[in-house]
């Protein structure tokens, strides 16, 4: 049985797709097969930052409207032969989707990959309804400002009320945290919520912490997923993550400043 895991925020700009997009090739490249969708109907990014936009001929809403096959939209990722990609429309509304049709799809999918990853749009509207909803796990990914972290604690709110698991009585979808943009410098200046803050407003266990790194958008940029900037702290942290995802005991990262050395501090490194 494939892990269904939606990537779901309450507010936008916090780094859902790059983060799904980096989870889904970190899986991958530890050898599972995984295929991560785009559920923002309308807008469609997921393509840009896995750096296949111009071999996107059909989408999600042209399989569920039974306009292509699943095998027709989806797109084998050319560096990870593990790994495809099924985007969104750019040219529907997100009322293209309904639960049913989602379900078909997901359990179609299911029959092929490990991993089915659902990059959500941000809020309780439609598309992020229908993302959430068949989710065996999420991962509630914010930014340490109040505002983000209140809206994702009302995401919280939805996943334990309006998921099928929660319809139908069954366990409940197993919660992470992933924090992004971390900036232990900002948080020492009193401009950010702390690890600690965050954690006791959501109460859910930590999965990842992102830090603030230009390696995100230049990868971005690039349409490179960051986990394959090995080098960047970013990277780094997104490996973590995935290697948690997976049951690995990994002690967290930039938590804390780094100090600078004496050489550093005399010539302004």
């Amino acid at each position: 049985m494939a892990r269904v895991i939606v990537v779901t925020s309450g507010k936008g700009g916090v780094g859902k797709t790059t983060s799904s997009a980096a989870i889904s090739v970190g899986l991958a490249l530890k050898g599972h097969k995984v295929v991560v969708i785009d559920f923002d109907i309308g807008l469609r990014n997921l393509d840009l930052i896995m750096g296949c936009e111009r071999r996107v001929v059909y989408d999600f809403v042209n399989v569920i409207n039974g306009e292509a096959t699943l095998n027709q939209a989806l797109i084998k990722d050319k560096r990870v032969d593990t790994l495809s990609i099924l985007p969104a429309s750019q040219t529907r509304d997100k009322d293209a989707l309904n639960k049913e049709s989602v379900g078909k799809v997901l359990e179609e999918l299911g029959e092929t990959f490990d991993y089915i990853i659902c990059d959500s749009p941000a809020g309780i509207e439609a598309g992020a309804m229908m993302a959430l909803y068949y989710a065996d796990e999420a991962i509630v990914t914010t930014n340490p400002e109040v505002s983000s972290v209140r809206d994702s604690d009302r995401i919280l709110g939805m996943l334990s009320s309006r998921s099928r698991r929660a319809e139908q009585g069954l366990e409940p979808i197993k919660e992470h945290l992933l924090l992004t943009r971390y900036s232990p410098k900002r948080v020492s200046e009193g401009e950010m919520l702390s690890v600690e803050d965050v954690e006791e407003i959501l109460a859910i266990p930590l999965l990842g912490v992102i830090p603030e790194s230009q390696a995100v958008l230049k990868a971005s940029n690039a349409g490179e997923p960051v986990i394959f900037d090995t080098e960047s702290d970013a990277g780094q942290a997104y490996q973590d993550a995935v290697d948690r995802i997976l049951g690995e005991t990994v002690d967290f990262r930039f938590l804390s400043e780094q100090k600078k050395g004496i050489f550093s501090r005399l010539f302004g490194g």
